[in-house]
């Protein structure tokens, strides 16, 4: 026999396959899901909320003309599955005063703001576990603010820190951006 025949039905009869497979789409496939839906029980899962606490505002360095500060921030996940922590902003006060101002404020990780990322820059929080998250700050000294800098050099004073976390289910494209504001006096 001719080896052209025999090439011929075996082009026939893939086409014919593909042919059966892109008629009967959704419903082959819909038909073997459902069966396995109905073998395994549904299981909803939970999610409960991340929770934040102001770790620790440490005074590090004062002089003349500025002082650094510490700020830690410990984020907690208490799912059993894991957390992209893509962002945290914040704001901080001293709280001497009776005129209240803010005197800094910052943001740890990045929020995706395109299509393309070179590079990432938030934290996967594990499941059960926790993170503790650092920014340091540089305050100048203008001379304008004589209660501050004294309260500074004396380790006297006493912060309101104010924000928002911005956070993932497991991984940037699924679920939805949860949003954990917060507020703490220190």
């Amino acid at each position: 026999m001719n080896q052209k025949i025999f090439v011929g039905v075996a082009v026939l009869a893939l086409a014919a396959i593909l042919g059966i497979i892109l008629l009967s789409g959704p419903s082959l496939i819909s038909q073997t899901s459902k069966e396995n839906k109905e073998a395994s029980p549904k299981i909803v899962q939970q999610i409960q909320p991340i929770s934040i606490e102001v770790e620790d505002v440490t005074i590090l360095e004062v002089n003349e003309r500025d002082a650094t500060i510490e700020i830690k921030f410990n984020i907690k996940n208490p799912n059993p599955t894991s957390i992209i922590v893509q962002v945290l902003d914040y704001q901080i006060f001293e709280t001497d005063f009776s005129n209240q101002k803010q005197i800094s404020g910052g943001q740890i990780g990045t929020r995706a703001s395109g299509m393309v990322e070179f590079g990432n820059n938030y934290y996967t929080l594990l499941a059960k576990n926790s993170i503790i998250l650092k920014d340091k700050i540089m305050l100048k000294n203008t001379g304008n603010t004589p209660q501050l800098w004294s309260s500074l050099e004396s380790d006297t004073a006493k912060w309101r820190i104010t924000g928002v976390v911005y956070y993932n289910l497991s991984s940037m494209t699924s679920g939805q951006e949860n949003e954990l504001p917060f507020e703490f006096v220190k």
